[in-house]
C-alpha cells in the first residue's frame, strides 16, 4: 500500500487528499471502490506535505458542500492522482510493451508484406525516443507509426468497414469511431452511416465495444477494396 497525494485545481487553489494509489487509480478508471478503502486520512487539504487543511467555507465556496466523500471522490475522479517515480516508471514499461506486441501482430514491413522482429521494433522506438502514453494504444497507434516511419518502414495491417449506427447510439459510438474514422454521412433520421479503417489485431475487442454500445443494434460490413 502506497499513499500519495490526489489533487484538484479550483479557481488557482489546490484541494489535495492522501489516498492509496493503486485503489484510487482503480476509482479514477470506473471500477467500483469504496472510498473508505481509497482514502488514508478523512481530511482535504490545501498542502498534504505541509498538512495545511482547507477550512469548510473554502469547501463550500468552491464545491458546494463541505461533505468529505462528495468532494473526495471529485478530486480523484477529476484531479491529478501523483504516481511515485517507480510506478510511472513501471507504468510506461508495461505500455511500452504492450505497444511492441501490438505491433508484431498488426504491423508489417510494406515492401516484403512481412513483420518485424520484436527487437527490430523495440530499436526502432528507442531511436525514434517516442514518448508512448498512459492511454489505449487504439487512441495513440497512428501517432507511433506516423514516427517509426522516420526509422523503418512500417505500415498497420488494417481492415475497411461500413458501419450503420442508429440514431439513438451515436452520441456514445462516435467517440469511439473518431480515431478509425475516414467518412461519414448523417442520414435524414439521424442514423450515422461511416466508413473506418480498423487495425486488423483491434477487430474483436471494437466489436465488442461497438456492440456493448449499442446493444448489437449497429450494421457493419466489410468494405473489399
Amino acid at each position: 500500500m502506497v499513499n500519495v497525494e490526489a489533487r484538484l485545481k479550483i479557481k488557482g487553489k489546490n484541494f489535495e487528499i492522501l489516498v492509496d494509489v493503486d485503489k484510487a487509480l482503480q476509482l479514477k478508471q470506473g471500477i467500483d471502490v469504496s472510498l473508505d478503502n481509497v482514502v488514508a486520512v478523512n481530511d482535504i487539504f490545501q498542502d498534504v506535505k505541509k498538512g495545511l487543511r482547507a477550512s469548510s467555507k473554502e469547501l463550500e465556496e468552491n464545491f458546494g458542500t463541505s461533505d468529505f466523500k462528495i468532494i473526495a471522490e471529485k478530486i480523484i475522479k477529476q484531479g491529478e492522482v501523483v504516481l511515485p517515480t517507480e510506478y510511472r516508471k513501471k507504468e510506461q514499461e508495461t505500455k511500452t510493451k504492450q505497444v511492441i506486441e501490438f505491433l508484431i501482430k498488426n504491423a508489417v514491413d510494406p515492401t516484403t508484406r512481412r513483420p518485424h522482429s520484436e527487437s527490430r521494433i523495440k530499436e526502432a522506438l528507442e531511436q525514434s525516443k517516442i514518448k508512448i502514453k498512459n492511454k489505449p494504444i487504439e487512441q495513440q497507434i497512428t501517432e507511433i507509426i506516423s514516427e517509426l516511419k522516420k526509422i523503418i518502414p512500417i505500415t498497420i495491417e488494417t481492415k475497411k468497414l461500413k458501419i450503420l449506427v442508429p440514431a439513438v447510439h451515436t452520441g456514445k459510438v462516435y467517440g469511439l469511431l473518431k480515431d478509425y474514422k475516414e467518412t461519414e454521412n448523417w442520414m435524414s433520421n439521424g442514423d450515422l452511416s461511416c466508413i473506418i479503417n480498423l487495425p486488423a489485431g483491434l477487430q474483436m475487442d471494437f466489436y465488442d465495444k461497438l456492440n456493448g454500445v449499442t446493444h448489437g443494434s449497429a450494421i457493419v460490413e466489410e468494405v473489399k477494396e
